[in-house]
């Protein structure tokens, strides 16, 4: 089970990524589109939408970073701590993804923007080393004092 941490925190980071690069797709294209004679980016409900993704890709880094230095330094709860980061970086990525996929609206779904490419990407994350409801599973076991 332990042998399946590093790799579990590898395709957190790649999801991280993935989610940063949709999101920055999506700022660039909020701010150059126009809608009723100004940027969308101008618009609260836009900033609002923004502003959660990046507060939520900050969270996930944050986590991320916690369960490596957890694996790092061999801690008993590295395990747990890895699970918990694969669990909620692809989780949280995917559904960044798809908030950027949903401002470039129909765009979105075109190959040129790229976006519809890491929404695709992004979803195998939550199968990949052990599904998110394994996770899940791993995560309680450690909280209740069972074997993962």
């Amino acid at each position: 089970m332990a042998g399946l941490d590093g790799g579990r925190l590898n395709i957190a980071a790649c999801s991280l990524g993935g989610a940063q690069a949709a999101l920055e797709k999506a700022l660039a294209y909020v701010q150059e589109r126009r809608a009723f004679g100004r940027a969308i980016a101008d618009f609260q409900n836009t900033q609002f939408r923004l502003a959660d993704m990046q507060t939520e890709l900050e969270a996930a880094r944050s986590l991320l970073w916690r369960a490596c230095a957890k694996l790092d330094a061999k801690a008993p709860d590295a395990t747990a701590f890895c699970a918990m980061a694969k669990r909620f970086v692809t989780d949280t990525a995917h559904r960044v993804a798809d908030d950027a996929l949903q401002l470039l609206g129909g765009y979105g779904y075109l190959a040129e923007y790229g976006i519809e490419k890491i929404v695709r990407d992004l979803r195998v994350h939550r199968i990949l080393e052990g599904t998110n409801e394994i996770m899940r599973l791993i995560v309680a076991r450690q909280m209740l004092g069972r074997r993962a």
